[in-house]
């Protein structure tokens, strides 16, 4: 049953998308989780450890409840983007096991500080500094799916793997030859579509 106290519906969503993340990470080797997949570098790890590091930001640091984490890459002089991907002594154990902590740390901010209370965000402009518990809260979850989206995408080019959950794909269950028909079609219909382009449209 999906709850309905307001924090309990936060804290639902927020973990569907953390449990998604991590599960994209299953039955992959070290150097399949590192992979940087896009031409910005994205990978599967980086997003867990990037993950972690927004939440205890946002649910620990904003509201006065830093943990005692160490984050050199989130530190002043640290190297451009260096929460986004994970360094060959950086192991998974040790990123999950960081990921998993800061669930606890966030966890314990959301049932400990009321959602109107007002938290301060240091790497916001001042002025512009000020946020709820509910805002940041909500943030956090947008970031979160859309990294879980990345996660999604990378997973099914390393391997074929898809769906949200082991027990629950999201996609048709269609085989190897439905899938190729199906994307077929898609090509056709692209395709068409381009041939009908007038001059003009597009970027």
């Amino acid at each position: 049953m999906i709850p309905t106290d307001p924090k309990a519906v936060l804290r639902f969503y927020l973990q569907a998308a953390r449990d998604a993340l991590l599960w994209k990470l299953e039955g992959l080797s070290e150097y399949e989780v590192r992979r940087p997949v896009t031409p910005t570098g994205t990978n599967l790890l980086g997003l867990v450890k990037h993950a972690a590091t927004v939440e205890l930001g946002y649910l620990g640091v904003v509201f006065g409840r830093p943990s005692e984490e160490p984050l050199p890459w989130n530190e002043e002089g640290a190297e451009e983007n260096a929460d986004m991907w994970v360094t060959a002594d950086e192991s998974r154990e040790y990123v999950v096991g960081l990921y998993r902590r800061a669930w606890a740390h966030a966890d314990a901010t959301i049932d400990a500080v009321a959602l109107e209370t007002v938290g301060r965000v240091p790497w916001w402009a001042e002025g512009r500094d000020e946020v709820t518990l509910l805002h940041a809260v909500t943030r956090v979850i947008a970031d979160t799916q859309r990294h879980a989206g990345h996660a999604d995408i990378i997973r099914e080019l390393t391997d074929g793997a898809v769906g949200m959950r082991e027990d629950n794909a999201a996609v048709p269950a269609g085989d190897a030859a439905w899938w190729e028909s199906y994307r077929d079609r898609l090509e056709r219909a692209a395709r068409e579509a381009g041939r009908r382009e007038t001059p003009g449209q597009g970027r």
